[in-house]
């Protein structure tokens, strides 16, 4: 495996974003406690170049190969991360957390007091990796109407409620 890098991400990674997910989400496909749930598709390259042009999204690149990804936007004084992904070649190489700190630095940069995200509870590499990366838990969501609609938009294409939660990280 050669070299990876952190940058900016451009309108024509979003390709790349797609794959990235769509090559990821396979270990949601083989996890087990998951048979049986259906699991939403992942992101258009439409939906990734929207995003994109609001300019809080980062690409881990190979060369000019896309191997990871943050996809946020910032809601208020927050960004909201809608999208984490490693392809699987890639993943505990350090890349999803460089991708978290680095989003970190953007965040306060643009004056922003937390980043947030929805995920699964339970599963290893969801939940349990943010709180290790200074998330946490957040189960009072009416100052945040844009976090429940998250979550319920996720409710809404499959997911079991039970299973996820909202989780945030206050930027000091």
């Amino acid at each position: 495996m050669s070299e990876w890098h952190i940058r900016l991400a451009r309108p024509g990674d979003a390709e790349g974003f797609h794959a990235v997910e769509e090559d990821a989400a396979n270990l949601l496909r083989d996890e087990p406690s998951l048979q049986g749930v259906s699991l939403p598709p992942s992101q258009s390259a439409d939906a990734y170049r929207k995003l994109i042009r609001r300019g809080h999204c980062l690409t881990a690149h190979e060369a000019e190969r896309v191997v990871g990804f943050a996809a946020a936007a910032p809601v208020g004084r927050e960004l909201h991360l809608h999208e984490l992904s490693v392809a699987r070649s890639h993943q505990r190489c350090g890349i999803g957390a460089t991708l978290l700190e680095a989003l970190a630095v953007d965040a306060r940069n643009c004056g922003l007091r937390a980043i947030t995200l929805n995920t699964y509870l339970d599963i290893p590499w969801n939940a349990p990796f943010y709180a290790r990366h200074g998330y946490v838990e957040l189960e009072e969501l009416d100052s945040r109407p844009h976090l429940a609609q998250s979550l319920e938009a996720a409710v809404a294409r499959g997911l079991p409620r039970e299973r996820r939660c909202v989780m945030i990280r206050f930027l000091g």
